[in-house]
């Protein structure tokens, strides 16, 4: 686990915590480290989750599924990213988390983060403040792709994803983290009218794209 020590102090979760007393608060957090292989899941829809998670490689979807095999995708999941603790309310979860591709995790007992513990480590308050502005911005993440499913059109709602992402990339070519399939999920459309969409947006110059590759024209 040393070596993602690194990686731990660049999350929400660690932020203005140095690597050494990230190392010395590893067993006071009861961290384990969980591999997955692609298409299996760290969560399953109706478990309860006890711990909190960061992933340390790979990619992972939060999405859900109904009885005929529907599947939304809710968000991506990707590396030095923190999750898990907007599960902690001890109700069954609603949503699956299921790796994309062969991920390592990070977990951490929740009832640790969130008490401090008898030998008072000295950055145990500032991780138990990270975690409140982490669940914060998974709000905030929420929020967002409700306003591009908001909108009325595929295109809109395409228009309204990629604008957030070319602005997030600071370019106007960048990658997204989602497939063809996986953006019509995520957007909640149709994948035929979205790839047809995609096509007219091509041929009226707004945009080049090939794969999860996009340039906003």
């Amino acid at each position: 686990m040393k070596k993602y020590l690194k990686l731990l102090k660049e999350t929400n979760l660690f932020e203005g915590i140095d690597e050494s007393a990230i190392e010395a608060m590893l067993g006071c957090l009861n961290a384990k480290q969980s591999h997955f292989s692609e298409g299996e899941y760290l969560i399953r829809q109706g478990e309860r989750v006890d711990r909190i998670f960061v992933l340390a490689e790979g990619r992972l979807h939060v999405q859900s599924e109904d009885f005929w095999g529907n599947r939304n995708i809710f968000t991506a999941i990707s590396t030095g990213e923190v999750f898990g603790q907007a599960y902690l309310s001890g109700e069954a979860i609603m949503n699956d988390v299921v790796a994309v591709e062969p991920s390592i995790v990070i977990s951490f007992d929740a009832d640790r983060v969130l008490t401090t513990c008898s030998s008072a480590c000295r950055f145990h308050t500032q991780v138990i403040r990270n975690l409140f502005f982490a669940l914060s911005k998974n709000n905030v993440r929420l929020v967002t792709k409700l306003a591009h499913i908001s909108k009325r059109t595929t295109r809109a709602k395409l228009m309204d994803y990629l604008s957030l992402m070319a602005k997030k990339a600071g370019s106007p070519s960048f990658t997204i983290p989602f497939d063809r399939q996986q953006l019509a999920d995520y957007l909640s459309v149709e994948r035929s009218s979205l790839s047809a969409e995609l096509g007219k947006m091509q041929k009226e110059g707004l945009l080049q794209t090939n794969r999860s590759r996009f340039t906003l024209m």
